[in-house]
C-alpha cells in the first residue's frame, strides 16, 4: 500500500494512494503517525479499500503534498554508507555504523521550497532511501528481526550545510543537519510489501543536470542491519524515521558547486515517487 498526506501544512488529510484513485483515510485514522502504524492501522486500511469503503478524496489534485508521515519522534541518519560517498567525502568506508540526528522538524513536503539558511555558502543535497518504522525496536536479537518492525519506505533529501557539519561542528554532524526544511519527505510512503526496497535505484539532479545515480544493492551496511544494530544503542519507536545514507555525486565531492537560490533539486527513487525542491533566501 501507498500512504501520503495532503494539504495545508499542519493540516494534512492522510490518504492511501490506489492506482489513480486517492482514498480518504480519515474515517481510519487522523494521521500517519506512529499510532497508526504500530496498531491495526494498515490492516484496517488495506479492509478498507478491499471493502471499497473508502470515498474518494475530490481536491487530491489540488492539494499541497506533504510528508507521508506526520513528524517523527526522531531523525536518525547512517553516514557514508556507500563506499564511493565515503571516498569523495575524504574518508575510507566505515568498519562501524555512523550514526548523526536531524531535527524532526526538518521533516517537509517533497515539493516545498526550501530556504538556504542564513550565512550558508555550502548546502548540499543527498538523496536517501528512508526507514519509517512500524513497531518499537529494542535490542533486537538479529538483522533477521528487523524486517517486522519497518512499516515502510519514503524517499528523502537530507540536506546539509557542509561547513556548519564540518568546519564548525565541534565532532559532531548535527549542527550541518537541522536547518528549517532541510529534510523533504515523500512523497508517499510505500509499506513493505509494495516496494523491495533492497535493490532499488536512486538519482538526483540539479537544474536538470544529473548528479547522483545509484542503487540501495550498494549500501554498506543494508536496511536490517542498519535497524538491527541502532537497535542495541536506542530504541526506535513507530513513526520514527531512519535515513540510510547517500551514494556519490554531491557538491562535497568538490565536482560541483553547491545550492543557491533560485536553483532546482529534483530527485527520484524507483518504487517511491519523484520530488522537486526551489531554493530560495532565507
Amino acid at each position: 500500500m501507498r500512504f501520503a498526506r495532503l494539504g495545508n501544512v499542519g493540516t494534512e488529510i492522510p490518504v492511501v494512494l490506489d492506482g489513480d484513485r486517492t482514498l480518504d483515510l480519515r474515517s481510519i485514522t487522523a494521521d500517519v503517525d506512529g499510532a497508526f502504524l504500530s496498531g491495526e492501522g494498515l490492516e484496517r486500511a488495506r479492509a478498507a479499500v478491499a471493502a471499497g469503503e473508502l470515498p474518494e478524496l475530490p481536491e487530491a489534485a489540488s492539494l499541497r503534498i506533504g510528508a507521508p508521515i506526520a513528524r517523527p519522534s526522531a531523525v536518525y541518519c547512517i553516514g557514508m554508507n556507500y563506499a564511493a560517498h565515503a571516498a569523495e567525502s575524504g574518508s575510507q568506508p566505515p568498519e562501524q555504523i555512523v550514526m548523526f540526528m536531524k531535527s524532526p522538524n526538518t521533516v517537509v513536503g517533497p515539493f516545498d521550497d526550501v530556504a538556504i539558511p542564513r550565512g550558508s555558502e555550502k548546502t548540499d543535497w543527498e538523496v536517501e532511501l528512508g526507514i519509517v518504522i512500524g513497531r518499537r525496536a529494542s535490542y533486537l536479537g538479529s538483522p533477521a528481526d528487523a524486517r517486522a518492525h519497518i512499516a515502510g519506505f519514503v524517499m528523502a533529501n537530507d540536506l546539509s550545510e557542509r561547513d556548519w557539519q564540518i568546519a564548525v561542528s565541534g565532532g559532531q554532524w548535527s549542527k550541518g543537519k537541522s536547518a528549517p526544511g532541510f529534510c523533504p519527505t515523500g512523497p508517499w510512503l510505500a509499506t513493505n510489501d509494495e516496494l523491495d526496497a533492497d535493490d532499488v535505484r536512486l538519482r538526483s539532479f540539479v537544474n536538470g543536470e544529473p548528479r547522483q545515480d545509484s542503487r540501495t544493492g550498494d549500501l554498506i551496511f543494508d536496511i536490517d542491519t542498519i535497524v538491527w544494530t541502532l537497535s542495541q544503542y536506542l530504541t526506535l519507536e513507530p513513526g520514527d524515521l531512519v535515513l540510510t545514507g547517500t551514494p556519490e555525486g554531491v557538491a562535497l565531492s568538490g565536482r560541483f558547486p553547491y545550492l543557491a537560490a533560485g536553483d532546482v533539486v529534483e530527485l527520484d527513487i524507483e518504487g517511491l515517487g519523484s520530488q522537486r525542491q526551489q531554493y530560495v533566501s532565507a
